[in-house]
């Protein structure tokens, strides 16, 4: 797969709008955060893998799914 793939570049592209916006309002549930980033929920959870990959989130299970946080705040 070649770096400048429209479908790596796009989800390259919702990571970084995932990371704004946890800066911007802390931790939030999945469900939360797809509607907040306004993207298929696919693109999410593969930004999410991305963020978590380079070690920039924690996710933990509550009651109601899943939590997710940049790592320090």
């Amino acid at each position: 797969m070649e770096p400048n793939d429209p479908v790596v570049a796009q989800i390259g592209e919702t990571a970084g709008a995932v990371w704004q916006a946890l800066m911007a309002d802390g931790p939030m549930s999945v469900a939360k955060l797809v509607r907040e980033v306004d993207a298929p929920r696919d693109t999410v959870m593969q930004a999410l893998g991305w963020l978590a990959r380079e070690g920039k989130l924690m996710v933990s299970e509550t009651s109601r799914g899943r939590l997710v946080q940049l790592r320090g705040e």
